[in-house]
Order: C-alpha cells, then sequence, then structure tokens
C-alpha cells in the first residue's frame, strides 16, 4: 500500500502523523523501495490495526 492509501484507509490521519508514528516505531511495519518511495504490506497494515483493537480493548 502506499502512504495515501494508508492514510486513507485510516480516514483522516495526516502524513505528519503518519511519519511521526514511523520515527516513534508505533505505525505500521513499512520499507523503502529503490526509488525511496515508502509501502507498507496490507498484511502488516491489518496486523497494526488488530493489534491496535487489543490494545483498546
Amino acid at each position: 500500500m502506499t502512504v495515501p492509501e494508508v492514510l486513507a484507509e485510516l480516514g483522516g490521519v495526516s502524513r505528519r502523523t503518519f511519519y511521526r508514528w514511523r520515527e516513534l516505531g508505533t505505525g505500521p511495519a513499512s520499507f523503502k523501495l529503490p526509488n525511496g518511495e515508502l509501502r507498507v504490506w496490507r498484511s502488516d497494515f491489518v496486523a497494526w490495526l488488530r493489534g491496535l483493537e487489543g490494545a483498546a480493548a
């Protein structure tokens, strides 16, 4: 998933917030492509969301 796709899925989270989460290590696992673009595997994104649900319960 691209960063804009992740942000759209999260519904209102800013790009700055996403990159801050990445700095802090609290966001979904991501990787850089050779051209420098950031990507997130959908499976990692879903696992991250499930982890947030578990923490909120």
